[in-house]
């Protein structure tokens, strides 16, 4: 596997190394001793799959709050979509800034995100899967999740003509920016 490092802390891009022949080929696309050696995060305790029908179906942008956080690894089986991270982490210099990164089948990338992103995807053809691997479990009491379209975030979706977005999706709440450990927010006091 090929670790591509992002200018975003602990945010990696992985990539496949394939060995072909002429039945076709073989890839490792989990390795704990790979993981560990960068520094990443090996502890799996979940494994979920998301089909969805329509191209332009975005899903996102959610995150677990502490304790609860969760480290996913994302990668599309079938299909493409357009992948974004956003960091939320407050302390971080990339702070509220995000990455979208193209996961295809072909192309057969993941995106490795650390604790304190939401990440939401949008589909670019018709009938994409994705499959996570995530280190902590579901627990609906720390779901949580920013807009989409949040102009704090200003992030660029795809044009895809009619989008498919759930009723959660559409109502969470305008985010809320918290200052870095320490920082007194302007105009805020101490």
């Amino acid at each position: 596997m090929k670790f591509i490092e992002t200018n975003f802390q602990g945010l990696f891009i992985i990539e496949i190394e394939p060995h072909a022949d002429t039945r076709g080929c073989f890839a490792r696309v989990w390795c704990q001793d790979e993981f560990r050696r960068h520094g990443l995060e090996t502890r799996v305790v979940q494994c979920n799959l998301a089909y969805n029908h329509r191209r332009g179906t975005l899903r996102g942008m959610h995150f677990q709050a502490p304790p609860h956080e969760e480290i996913k690894i994302v990668r599309c089986v079938r299909g493409a979509v357009y992948d974004v991270a956003v960091d939320l982490r407050p302390s971080s210099r990339t702070y509220l800034q995000w990455l979208a990164v193209e996961l295809t089948a072909d192309n057969r990338r993941c995106l490795y995100l650390p604790a304190g992103f939401a990440h939401g995807y949008q589909t670019i053809v018709d009938e994409a899967e994705i499959f996570y691997q995530v280190s902590e479990a579901y627990h609906p009491q720390a779901e949580r999740g920013v807009r989409w379209d949040d102009p704090i975030f200003s992030i660029h979706w795809p044009t895809v003509g009619h989008r498919i977005i759930s009723e959660k999706d559409l109502a969470w709440p305008d985010f809320e920016p918290q200052p870095p450990a320490g920082r007194t927010p302007v105009g805020g006091k101490s």
